[in-house]
């Protein structure tokens, strides 16, 4: 009889990260305690987290520092608004000189509450993450060196690292501040998120009712938890193919396959969050679905492989957007 191999460092560390983000909405609960939460799949966002305030304010100064690109012209806000629901509502972004992107950038809001970073999940941390778009030539452009002179001649920055980082003005410090902002970015106390803690008037019946059928319709298999969604990876286009009927299929498109080269992970991505979906229009990686109704037909069609009456669709989407909270930033 032979004995199967035992999983590899790597798959383990997968596993276990996969484990998390399934968890994480049981996570969510304990942070709430003492809250009547109702027992479903999604979780609500807790209504606190835990940062460092002082990492917290110098994070929001380079997040918002266009030093940060070669040219000094794109912030890390500049694709990323928290006035708009944490992205820049365009197909693709514009980075320095007028260059386009070739991805639809996702929101920047609750991003610590997802397993990875980037459609692809090439990012493993926030901290990883903030190397992408600061050297990616079509972004901001910039070399870690230059970055840092940059910010060393800034009068304000050699104090402010100092406080916070005995070893001041450095790559590593300078990213972790940045997404220990990015974690302070929840948004807590969604319409959605009331009801889960009791409040049966915070939505209305066809939202209920939309929540009902996101559950029948199958919808919570890939968009639950406390993010609903950003736990896993899936196949876009799982039962009719996506991107014969798009044509033009682009690098882009290849999703999890441009990092490991194996077959399964073609047109893979990680699935995204919904909790802001109501604010960042347009969706999906391609920023082909102009308006949230257009992204739940392409999911029927090419996800569920089935067919639903139009005031299903529009239940849907009416719950959708109860799953956006709160933040002050964000325009009213």
């Amino acid at each position: 009889m032979t004995r199967e191999k035992p999983p590899t460092s790597k798959a383990r560390k997968e596993l276990l990260r996969y484990a998390a983000g399934l968890l994480s909405g049981l996570v969510a609960a304990v942070a709430i305690a003492g809250q009547p939460l109702r027992n479903e799949p999604i979780k609500p966002i807790p209504l606190t987290v835990d940062v460092d305030e002082k990492k917290v304010a110098l994070g929001r100064l380079l997040f918002h520092d266009p030093k940060l690109s070669k040219d000094n012209t794109i912030s890390c806000a500049s694709c990323h608004s928290l006035k708009t629901g944490g992205v820049d509502r365009q197909k693709v972004s514009t980075g320095i000189q007028g260059r386009k992107g070739n991805i639809n950038a996702p929101t920047v809001f609750n991003s610590g509450l997802l397993f990875r970073q980037f459609w692809d999940g090439r990012a493993e941390t926030l901290e990883e993450q903030v190397d992408g778009p600061i050297q990616n030539p079509v972004e901001m452009g910039s070399q870690w060196p230059d970055v840092l002179a940059k910010l060393y001649d800034d009068p304000k920055y050699p104090g402010l690292f100092k406080a916070i980082y005995p070893d001041g003005i450095k790559r590593k410090n300078v990213k972790d501040a940045i997404a220990e902002y990015e974690r302070s970015l929840i948004t807590p106390n969604s319409r959605f998120d009331q009801y889960l803690r009791g409040d049966e008037a915070a939505i209305n019946e066809q939202e209920r009712q939309g929540y009902e059928l996101f559950k029948s319709y199958g919808c919570i298999s890939c968009h639950q938890g406390v993010a609903v969604g950003g736990n896993m990876f899936q196949v876009f286009g799982a039962v009719n193919s996506y991107f014969k009927q798009r044509g033009n299929i682009q690098k882009a498109d290849m999703g999890r396959f441009n990092l490991t080269g194996n077959e399964m992970d073609r047109h893979s991505f990680k699935v995204p969050s919904l909790r802001m979906a109501a604010l960042t229009p347009p969706y999906l990686h391609d920023g082909n679905a102009k308006t949230l109704r257009e992204a739940v037909d392409i999911m029927f069609k090419f996800q569920l492989g089935r067919e639903a009456p139009d005031e299903d669709k529009d239940a849907l989407v009416a719950f959708i957007k109860t799953l956006a909270g709160e933040h002050p930033e964000m325009e009213k």
